[in-house]
């Protein structure tokens, strides 16, 4: 890559790293191109991005973002979106079908640090169509009951009848 190139792609990665509320950084060490590829798929459905950066632009980008500063060795993954339950899905996601190759090492949620653990507990949240489906399910509860009811006091009368 040339200089320019470089400077290019790090103001590039510092326009979406401002954006973003969730940065996933991951190892994918001994992936296949077919596998990598499976993951970007995974995130454009997700509208989240991915990119193998290297380390020193990535943490150029972080910083010029304004982004807490992370520890980035060896080869790495970038997984950012704004959606932080669907970008945190889709590492866990990728770490649970890839499990020798792929594994998160770290990122930030809303410009903090967050370790593996959160990233993990993160992804096993329900997202927000789930979550309106359950609030659904509690409000017709009530509305149910009582139409069971109504049917069964309409069934009850129509046999005295």
């Amino acid at each position: 890559m040339t200089k320019a190139e470089k400077q290019q792609l790090v103001a590039e990665l510092t326009n979406e790293f401002k954006d973003a509320s969730a940065i996933i950084v991951c190892d994918y060490k001994g992936m296949s191109v077919y596998e990598l590829e499976a993951i970007r798929k995974n995130a454009r459905e997700n509208d989240a991005k991915v990119k193998v950066v290297k380390n020193t632009l990535a943490s150029i980008a972080l910083k010029n973002a304004d982004q807490e500063e992370l520890e980035l060795v060896n080869t790495n993954l970038v997984i950012w979106g704004s959606d932080q339950l669907a970008t945190c899905k889709i590492a866990d996601k990728a770490a649970t079908a890839y499990k020798e190759k792929f594994s998160v090492k770290s990122g930030l949620l809303e410009g903090k640090v967050a370790d593996v653990a959160t990233i993990t507990a993160m992804a096993k949240l329900p997202g927000r169509e789930e979550l309106l489906g359950m609030l659904l399910n509690v409000w017709n509860g009530p509305a149910r009951s009582i139409a069971i009811g109504l049917q069964a006091l309409a069934a009850k009368r129509a046999e005295e009848a």
